[in-house]
């Protein structure tokens, strides 16, 4: 799939996924009120959350997508990076920071006014609308796992798209957050006791803390900058063994730039015999063969250099005693 393609469905993604929240936020919100109940209060919280969230990544999106120009040769690519990790921790303060109050203040008050018809037939209607959107997520996330040639689950643990990653993970936790909503408002109707509700609003936000957690692990991650997978490290080290003027691959680093662009740095030690235009000819040729196959790299840089020890396997951040094996999509 080409770059365009990819940037295209994930801010349709995101759309999709604003729009339904916002929706449901209003719905729950007129419906928390109605009903007096903590969980659904807590649930209107989790989708204005999901909503501004929603409005982040699409900054993300944009922004990230900028051109290189001449104060940032490589690109806008990080700053995606730091709009989502603004995302995340805006899940974590105003969505689990609300929904964890209100839920304290629930228990402790044992207070409740109001109808509960109306927080279940919401409940129902924003399960409908929230599963429509993680549909959108889920069909984005099968087909970019396709492409990576890996599965849908190690392509969400890996991916450098964390947008979609977002929108899938807050979706999910939408609709795991209305079941519990639903469980304790029912629980609290059937006892008349407060607490199943109390219970259950805390139960959201510590949900959204763990989202929250999650999105903003991934985000420091690539912000610092993140290699691509060990898999993908071994086929780049292959195609630059397999060039014919190559002895062997002294050191190889990758890092990711941005959702869709990779930076392959290498020093490859050239046959003695090499000559320059030879040289030349191999790294144009080296260019040609990664970005055929892996089309999210964007520069590839190739250092000509003696090895100092033969026989040794090629040099990598990724081979240093307790770093995680995969690094990236």
């Amino acid at each position: 799939m080409a770059e365009p393609e990819v940037k295209t469905e994930s801010v349709g993604t995101v759309v999709v996924a604003g729009a339904a929240n916002l929706a449901i936020a209003i719905a729950k919100l007129v419906a928390g009120l109605l009903s007096g109940s903590a969980a659904m209060l807590s649930e209107a919280a989790h989708s204005v959350a999901d909503t501004t969230t929603e409005v982040l990544l699409y900054l993300a999106l944009r922004r990230g997508a900028r051109p290189a120009d001449p104060r940032h040769p490589f690109g806008y690519g990080k700053e995606s990076y730091v709009w989502a990790f603004l995302a995340a921790l805006f899940t974590f303060v105003a969505g689990a920071g609300f929904a964890i109050t209100h839920g304290v203040t629930t228990i402790l008050v044992h207070d409740h006014t109001g109808d509960y018809l109306v927080a279940y037939v919401v409940l129902a209607i924003s399960f409908a609308i929230e599963s429509v959107s993680l549909a959108r997520a889920v069909r984005q996330v099968r087909g970019e796992s396709r492409r990576w040639r890996t599965t849908p689950r190690r392509y969400l643990r890996l991916t450098a798209d964390t947008t979609v990653k977002a929108v899938f993970l807050e979706d999910s936790a939408a609709l795991v957050g209305l079941l519990i909503a639903a469980a304790g408002l029912t629980l609290s109707h059937l006892t008349g006791d407060e607490l199943y509700d109390g219970v259950a609003s805390i139960l959201i936000g510590v949900l959204l803390l763990v989202v929250a957690a999650i999105l903003a692990h991934s985000n420091i991650s690539l912000l610092v900058g993140r290699a691509v997978s060990e898999r993908t490290h071994r086929q780049i080290e292959q195609e630059l063994a397999a060039l014919p003027t190559v002895d062997r691959v002294d050191t190889l680093m990758t890092m990711f730039l941005g959702p869709e662009d990779i930076l392959v740095a290498a020093k490859v030690d050239f046959r003695d015999d090499a000559t320059g235009a030879e040289i030349e000819a191999a790294a144009d040729e080296a260019e040609r063969r990664l970005t055929g196959r892996f089309p999210e790299i964007a520069y590839v840089f190739l250092d000509p250099t003696r090895s100092r020890a033969t026989g040794r396997r090629a040099r990598t951040t990724q081979d240093e005693p307790g770093r995680p094996v995969d690094q990236g999509a």
